[in-house]
């Protein structure tokens, strides 16, 4: 009798376990079907399926940058794609920060050109938006164009070039006799030779040239209708926006003006042409195959990823273009539909890896 009722007990023992372990796996099959309808759900709403693993870009920008860079619609774009942006402390250990995916910059000096190299050797697993040697090759105007100008690139679309151009570092009295021998024709557009500045001026006469303050680059102005093609590239996106520029200048207003004329900066997000009744010739946009070509073959020269191109189409012509400046992480901000190019870029580089 005792041992049928031990039986028994045993048995009911063991039933109970197996209805818990049925509703465990019945709980737990509940709980898959939730998690699957929310990520239909969150597919349906955002219209992007939550990432697998959230990617961390770490940035180290000016707060000017900052400001202008990370708005709110990016931030919240970036979020809905499964990108987290993390501010990096310059003035902690890079290493001891993070972890990161993909570490953003643009910062200047020696220093932090150190920092950003060692960091890169030390975890090659780290995308750094971009190399810093790349960057300093850009940061004088001296070598800054000399790829465009190594490539002279040339197709059916048409020809890409740069201004003829002379490098002055000497004394400012030399530079009239230096242009004539160089054959610069006037008016001159006189920039920085380090591009940390944007100013310009424009020269009209020889005597005027010697109030310019070297080191300077020197450039032949070349009439283009008063716009400028700003030409955004961020990996292998490519996004072109016109831009008001200086007005042409006619051979007779050479012999009634004189002296130099400062510019603090000629394009800006006020001086959008986009919206403008503009004569075809003038704001028909460059070729896109033209604009392919040369992008590709310039991510490759400078070993960037991340820049923009100002290009200008020589007035009374269809097909000569020239490049006359080009700046590393430029204003994305005033770029239409940055936010959506930008998040698609750096979800790109983690899946290459």
């Amino acid at each position: 009798m005792g041992g049928e009722v031990t039986c028994n007990k045993v048995e009911e023992e063991e039933k109970v376990r197996n209805e818990e372990q049925v509703e465990v796996e019945v709980g737990v099959e509940v709980e898959e079907k939730v998690v699957v309808q929310r990520k239909y759900t969150a597919v349906v709403e955002g219209g992007f399926p939550p990432p697998t693993k959230v990617v961390v870009v770490g940035y180290a920008l000016t707060s000017k940058k900052t400001k202008s860079f990370l708005q709110p619609k990016l931030e919240g774009l970036a979020r809905n794609k499964g990108i987290q942006f993390v501010s990096i402390d310059p003035n902690k250990c890079l290493s001891d920060q993070g972890p990161f995916d993909i570490v953003l910059h643009k910062l200047s000096g020696k220093e932090w050109r150190h920092i950003l190299e060692d960091y890169r050797k030390n975890h090659p697993e780290v995308t750094v938006l971009d190399p810093p040697d790349a960057i300093q090759h850009l940061h004088n105007r001296q070598s800054m164009l000399q790829d465009v100008a190594d490539l002279n690139l040339s197709n059916a679309y048409g020809k890409v070039g740069v201004p003829k151009q002379l490098i002055f570092k000497k004394d400012p009295s030399t530079i009239p006799e230096a242009v004539n021998k160089a054959g610069l024709r006037l008016p001159i557009v006189a920039k920085p030779l380090f591009a940390e500045s944007h100013e310009l001026s424009l020269a009209y006469d020889e005597f005027s040239l010697q109030n310019l303050e070297p080191p300077l680059v020197l450039q032949e102005f070349i009439n283009h209708g008063g716009v400028l093609f700003k030409v955004y590239i961020v990996g292998e996106a490519i996004k072109v926006v016109r831009r008001f520029s200086l007005p042409d200048v006619i051979k007779c207003e050479l012999t009634k003006n004189a002296g130099v004329y400062h510019f603090p900066r000629v394009s800006c997000a006020a001086a959008s042409a986009d919206e403008a009744d503009l004569d075809p010739c003038v704001g028909e946009l460059p070729p896109r195959p033209l604009l392919e070509k040369l992008a590709k073959e310039l991510r490759r020269r400078l070993g960037l990823r991340l820049f923009n191109l100002d290009i200008i189409r020589e007035h009374g012509t269809r097909d000569r273009y020239y490049v006359i400046d080009i700046n590393y992480f430029p204003g994305y901000g005033k770029m239409p539909e940055y936010e959506h190019i930008f998040t698609d870029f750096l979800l790109s580089l983690v899946q290459r890896k």
